[in-house]
């Protein structure tokens, strides 16, 4: 993976220099590595060099797993890793500069949504993945470093995010997304004629959440911020049921109250217990509250009694025991050291990068960030220990678990 011509050569391009699977993801590893040898400081740079080649042809859109967010997001957060972080400061300032105005883009195109009396919120406008929960949460990295533009780009998605959080008037909660914009969103029509209500921390209510959580504690905050976090937290609360969550809650069920059981990687970072349970310790962390972090805890080590059944699938950050061994460690050792032996016992060394990626049944040689070997050797590298720069944020926050 040192060489970003070889990781080219197994991503689709236009995925090349995105976040989810592209370079920006590889040079993220490296800079997280850069402690352990000097090959990795200079494989991140020509990775991040490469990446940005390409961003330039294919810019795309989108949050901090896109094109150019995901570029910037890697920049911000894998730098200060680095021997000298300021050989990158240029390109982190505009960065910064991009996702802030983004940011502010995003909050004022749904402030004019809701002026207009539309009701709910699309996923690009909250999620960790497309959203201001992620966009928000590097802004947040950036900010006690006193950049003018990050704190204004911060202030803009917390107050779109505690509005779309706060208790809103009807059955319907603030992030609920409507079947046209459901459609939108993923591709898909007619799933769920009625629209949904998401939870995980990748698409749902979990990642805002997270977010103005971590804000709290570190001393950002707008008014109504923790009214929304105690908001969301008290409804994921309400939603789960035999110490798991739904994937999401469609509007038929929202007016009755109950939710019915179904799969889907419930027990993943990006839908399920995991993701989920970070962003109510988070959120019992913020409002200081033992009760609601226990409830994130007590969710989280009921993974260990039933490994077996996990609903996650491979071994990657997003879907399967990476994303799981990342939430848990330092929080529950006993399930961290479950899924590290599930990473230990598929390891496929014939593979080009070691760890394939397994998406309903299929197995694919990903070398990216979320849903490919990048993200497993850096949740392995924390886990075994491997030197790194002291910084301030750790790669984990770009999964808001930290």
């Amino acid at each position: 993976m040192l060489d970003p011509e070889v990781v080219l050569a197994h991503v689709r391009p236009r995925a090349a220099a995105s976040l989810a699977d592209g370079l920006p993801g590889t040079a993220l590893l490296h800079a997280r590595l850069a402690s352990v040898d000097p090959r990795f400081v200079r494989a991140a740079g020509a990775h991040w060099t490469r990446a940005a080649e390409l961003a330039r042809r294919t810019p795309g859109t989108g949050g901090i797993y896109a094109t150019v967010g995901g570029l910037a997001a890697s920049l911000v957060i894998g730098s200060p890793y680095l021997p000298d972080p300021e050989i990158n400061k240029a390109a982190t300032e505009r960065a910064v500069r991009w996702m802030a105005a983004y940011a502010v883009a995003v909050a004022e195109q749904h402030d004019a949504f809701v002026q207009s009396g539309g009701t709910g919120a699309p996923w690009h406008v909250y999620d960790a993945i497309s959203g201001l929960a992620g966009i928000g949460r590097i802004l947040l990295a950036v900010s006690h470093e006193g950049h003018p533009d990050a704190e204004r780009g911060l202030h803009a998605a917390l107050g779109t995010l505690t509005g779309v959080l706060v208790e809103p008037p009807g059955r319907r909660p603030g992030w609920w997304t409507a079947p046209d914009q459901l459609s939108s969103a993923t591709g898909t029509r007619g799933t769920e004629p009625t629209g949904t209500a998401t939870t995980g921390l990748a698409h749902g209510v979990a990642g805002p959440l997270a977010l103005l959580a971590a804000s709290i504690t570190a001393g950002y905050a707008v008014s109504g911020q923790r009214a929304a976090v105690r908001h969301a937290a008290n409804w994921l609360r309400d939603w789960q049921s035999e110490g798991a969550w739904p994937p999401y809650v469609n509007g038929d069920e929202l007016d009755a109250g109950l939710a019915a059981p179904r799969l889907g990687r419930r027990a993943a970072w990006c839908y399920g217990i995991p993701g989920i349970s970070r962003a109510l310790m988070l959120a019992g962390d913020a409002l200081d509250d033992p009760a609601v972090t226990a409830v994130g805890s007590a969710a989280l080590s009921s993974l260990a009694h039933r490994p077996e059944v996990w609903d996650a699938e491979g071994l990657t950050l997003c879907h399967g025991q990476a994303g799981v061994m990342q939430c848990a460690a330092g929080r529950d050792d006993v399930v961290a050291a479950v899924a590290a032996a599930a990473l230990e016992r598929f390891t496929e060394p014939g593979r080009p990068f070691t760890f394939a990626h397994h998406d309903y049944g299929q197995a694919h040689d990903n070398p990216g960030f979320l849903t490919g070997a990048a993200g497993v050797a850096l949740a392995l590298a924390d886990r075994a220990g491997l030197p790194a720069a002291p910084v301030q944020t750790r790669w984990d926050a770009l999964l808001l678990v930290s």
